[in-house]
């Protein structure tokens, strides 16, 4: 894809998540940190709703300590940690208190690919950010930096300044009341590498 890409304000991401979701589909998102860049353009990402909307997301039941980056400004990180090895990625979406968030599940490495290659070693090109994990391993972003500033450095994020066609579906990998057709909330845009591969079942995410 070759769009072209703005930078917009704060406001921009103080939206209902699921209209939001699909908005970010092919925008970048870089980190900066000693070893240098890495943007990656997303391809795939996941809505969740917030406290009583929404079975999946983590903010279904109130605020806790692991949440409460989801209940504050948009444009922020929240990053938690998963399966006991994995830290995946949201942009926090919504006014403060909404606790909606749009999880980054798939995207491709346009800057930086030496280095997502060393730190994803022996992994193909195409599947450097293919998943949630795998794509906060690339850009090299910690569990620590829930609640950085993604308009901020060292992030930078930059949306397509024409929102892109997209499909959408299920959300992967939740089960019970939170997936399934009545949460049709994961986009993607179809024929793009960085899609991860669909799993009907597992657990909540975001």
């Amino acid at each position: 894809m070759s769009e072209q890409l703005v930078a917009v304000a704060r406001e921009y991401f103080a939206r209902d998540s699921v209209e939001l979701a699909p908005l970010l589909l092919g925008a970048v998102l870089s980190h900066d940190t000693d070893e240098g860049r890495v943007a990656i353009r997303l391809s795939e990402v996941e809505a969740y709703r917030g406290v009583g909307e929404d079975p999946g997301s983590h903010a279904f039941r109130g605020m806790t300590r692991r949440n409460a980056v989801m209940f504050g400004e948009a444009a922020h990180l929240y990053a938690y940690f998963t399966y006991g090895m994995h830290t995946c990625l949201n942009v926090v979406a919504g006014h403060p208190g909404a606790s909606s968030a749009v999880l980054l599940r798939g995207g491709t490495v346009v800057e930086g690919l030496e280095l997502a290659r060393l730190r994803r070693a022996g992994a193909s090109d195409r599947d450097l950010a293919r998943g949630p994990a795998r794509l906060a391993v690339a850009l090299g972003v910690p569990l620590a930096a829930s609640g950085a500033d993604l308009l901020a450095p060292p992030f930078s994020l930059e949306v397509p300044a024409v929102p892109l066609a997209f499909e959408r579906g299920p959300r992967t990998g939740v089960s019970g009341a939170g997936g399934g057709a009545a949460f049709p909330w994961r986009f993607w845009v179809p024929g793009e590498p960085g899609v991860s591969p669909y799993r009907r079942h597992a657990r909540s995410h975001a």
